[in-house]
């Protein structure tokens, strides 16, 4: 099972807000998942993103591919370059 770290939309028309969830990659965008990893609010000024950084790097260390965008939210936290060196050091 390919699992992926994307974002699940929420929210109504033209107010979307994001769970970022790890989930199987052949599941619906807005389907079925396996854990809530964070939340991203786009609509919000500044953006408010808020992930568990210990359930993140879990599914990190356990093969999980992050989209385009949760890299780039992942990045935007720290969480890339921590889990990163975590890596380069074992």
């Amino acid at each position: 099972m390919a699992v992926k770290l994307r974002l699940k939309r929420m929210g109504a028309k033209q107010k979307p807000f994001y769970r970022i969830v790890a989930a199987d990659s052949r599941s619906p965008r807005d389907g079925r998942f396996i854990e809530t990893v964070g939340t991203y609010n786009p609509v919000a000024n500044p953006a408010e993103i808020k992930i568990d950084k210990e359930i993140a790097i879990k599914w990190l260390n356990n093969g999980a591919q992050p989209t385009d965008t949760v890299k780039a939210l992942l990045k935007k936290e720290g969480i890339l370059k921590e889990f990163n060196e975590a890596k380069k050091g074992k």
